[in-house]
């Protein structure tokens, strides 16, 4: 859905049009698997991180077509809401001192947008779930002004055939509440991760980022609340899925998923075209070598690890795993460690991913995510070679230094490994994600959900990894 569209209004023929250019588009790709005909230069990493504009007093500020306008940078485009950006990487080889890298470019782009932001009167905040964000500023008043939004609400509505959003999260406390649009998704923020995979390895790359989901999510955890009230540690992912529910409860819009990859990530293509309505139809008249209706469609399917389509510079098509798992933040540098931990986690595990899948039925490994989605780095989760154990104690003794040997197998620098890979130890060992130091914060100060976002603005803004984080 990053791509606009002429239109926001569509006829019947609109969608037997994109139906028919979706079929023929689904038969190429399947093609491109059969034929092995794949762009393949190792392993490429990049991310999407989605940020929040904030006024003076830590309220949602819906400026981001001032902001936008002034910035005028291609990488940083509009979100859902008129108070959200994404900030986009541009692609980096994983080797050597990629992760620098992208510590260095992530800081530039942050610095510059803060600049454009502080100039109108506002800040930018990286956050899973801003805490003092209020229910009805998330209204259509408040949406970015581009048909491509306007069209997802309505056509979401459509397919539920008018029937408002039942908002239903039971955690520490519990949220029930109506909703009328879609503008309940704009309250997540996410930290997205990419990375290029080979043809031969991209199922396995693809099932052992669905594995390691779990303990990711826990480690990284950052949205304890939501209206007030202290819910899930990633209160994000029931609330991004129930946002844009449409009924299916097998083949949800948000999912994580149905299965592991068998065979191949055409499966997901094929389940795609089999159980998705067709949410918005692209009108696009390119040829079908480019799979323009099939990546628009895609794009309408929000699994918590989802295949991507590209093409490079010769308009050969590649395979991406996108790892939409993360919230964002806490600071720049938690998040290149964020990275840092998936990319080393997912070629750690990849020769093993077939092994792991006897011992990790996939009915396991989703529960381990919602598990770890709500409790934190307080979960017990079911691993292989460990059963029930603490995720914790998963992390320190396992998955840690396993993401340590997973980039020293890609030749990243040692430096770069220790720098990141520490951060993600130190926190887990002082139990202090952003999740955990928000909490404290509030058993500290009481519910000033006001004060802890600007508090949390003022760390963020130190630099300092958020285990360092004071209260």
């Amino acid at each position: 859905m990053g791509q606009e569209i002429d239109s926001d209004t569509f006829s019947p023929h609109d969608f037997s049009t994109f139906t028919q250019n979706l079929n023929n588009e689904t038969s190429l790709l399947s093609d491109c698997f059969n034929k092995d005909f794949f762009s393949n230069k190792g392993p490429v990493g990049g991310y999407e991180i989605e940020a929040i504009l904030v006024n003076a007093a830590g309220l949602p500020n819906p400026i981001n077509q001032s902001f936008l306008n002034r910035l005028n940078d291609p990488m940083v485009v509009h979100e859902l809401a008129a108070f959200n950006v994404e900030l986009n990487s541009t692609p980096v080889v994983l080797k050597n001192n990629a992760l620098s890298q992208m510590q260095n470019n992530l800081q530039l782009t942050w610095n510059a947008c803060r600049h454009i932001a502080q100039d109108l009167s506002a800040e930018l905040m990286m956050i899973g779930i801003l805490p003092d964000i209020q229910e009805n500023q998330l209204t259509l008043a408040n949406m970015s002004q581009l048909n491509r939004y306007k069209a997802l609400n309505e056509q979401i509505f459509r397919l539920r055939n008018g029937k408002p959003i039942n908002l239903d999260i039971s955690g520490k406390e519990s949220l029930k509440t109506t909703h009328y649009d879609v503008m309940l998704e704009s309250a997540c923020t996410s930290f997205q991760l990419h990375l290029q995979v080979a043809i031969e390895n991209a199922a396995d790359f693809y099932n052992a980022s669905i594995m390691l989901s779990a303990p990711i999510i826990a480690a990284t955890a950052n949205s304890p609340y939501l209206f007030g009230l202290q819910l899930w540690d990633e209160t994000r992912i029931p609330l991004f899925e129930q946002s844009i529910e449409l009924g299916n409860k097998d083949y949800r819009r948000v999912t994580f998923g149905s299965s592991y990859a068998q065979q191949s990530l055409m499966e997901c293509f094929d389940e795609n075209l089999a159980h998705y309505p067709i949410l918005v139809p692209l009108k696009k008249q390119d040829e079908h070598t480019h799979l323009s209706h099939l990546r628009f469609h895609n794009g309408t399917i929000w699994r918590w690890n989802r295949p991507l389509i590209g093409f490079d510079e010769n308009q050969k098509p590649h395979l991406r795993i996108e790892h939409r798992v993360i919230p964002a933040g806490p600071s720049v540098i938690d998040s290149i460690a964020n990275a840092a931990f998936y990319f080393g986690l997912a070629h750690a595990l990849v020769d093993d991913v077939e092994k792991f899948r006897e011992e990790l039925p996939f009915h396991t490994a989703k529960q381990n995510f919602y598990d770890c989605a709500r409790n934190g780095l307080n979960s017990r989760l079911y691993w292989p070679g460990q059963g029930e154990t603490s995720v914790r104690n998963l992390l320190l003794d396992e998955l840690i230094p396993a993401a340590r040997r997973g980039l020293g197998k890609i030749n990243i620098d040692p430096d770069d490994i220790d720098k990141y890979i520490s951060i993600i130890h130190d926190r887990v060992e002082n139990q202090q994600n952003g999740a955990n130091w928000q909490r404290r914060w509030i058993h500290k100060h009481g519910k000033d959900m006001q004060g802890l976002s600007l508090d949390y603005l003022e760390q963020q803004n130190s630099g300092l990894p958020v285990h360092k984080w004071t209260i």
